[in-house]
């Protein structure tokens, strides 16, 4: 790849294989090379080299399925943004967009209560009265308690709304002798 990209530079076209020595190669593909001058017995600037190669970092790249992050030439700036890390981590993001979400929904909560208590101030809607005198409920208890009702000429006892009265056709032997 590297002598094909060198034949892609004026006045390089007849840069062979044979002309890139490989030097310190390991096992992780891991190495560093040089190209020598076919007509005169030296290596080239690494100027020349660095320019051939940007010019076709993107066939280098394909051919052996790397990427700018695996395929690394010294002194040659990758030719994609690196990856960028946020300073924040993301679960802090996360915790802060729920928690201005729950503030949120309960000042709105807190405000409707507001809101709702002063209209119901000004127009007297409000199921729950201050100062006002007892409600329909409370004076139909008061005016039963009051009123001895007749029925065939014979004079009833009212019933007792608050406390009520046990019917004692219903009870068992039990609890007719068990005290209240």
């Amino acid at each position: 790849m590297v002598a094909f990209s060198m034949r892609k530079v004026p006045n390089r076209e007849t840069t062979e294989i044979s002309h890139v020595l490989l030097c310190n190669v390991t096992q992780r593909v891991s190495f560093w090379f040089v190209v020598t001058d076919p007509s005169k017995n030296h290596t080239l600037p690494a100027v020349e080299i660095q320019s051939a190669i940007r010019m076709n970092r993107n066939r280098i790249n394909n051919a052996f399925f790397l990427n700018d992050q695996t395929l690394e030439f010294l002194r040659i700036p990758s030719t994609l943004a690196p990856p960028t890390d946020p300073p924040v981590p993301i679960w802090i993001i996360i915790f802060g967009v729920i928690f201005c979400i729950v503030i949120v929904a309960t000042m709105l909560l807190i405000l409707s209560g507001i809101q709702q208590h002063r209209r119901c101030q000004s127009f007297s809607l409000c199921a729950f009265r201050k100062n006002e005198g007892p409600s329909e409920m409370e004076d139909t208890e008061d005016k039963c308690e009051n009123t001895i009702t007749i029925e065939n000429g014979i004079p009833c006892d009212p019933l007792d709304m608050k406390g009520g009265h046990i019917n004692d056709a219903f009870m068992t032997e039990d609890e007719r002798l068990t005290p209240l």
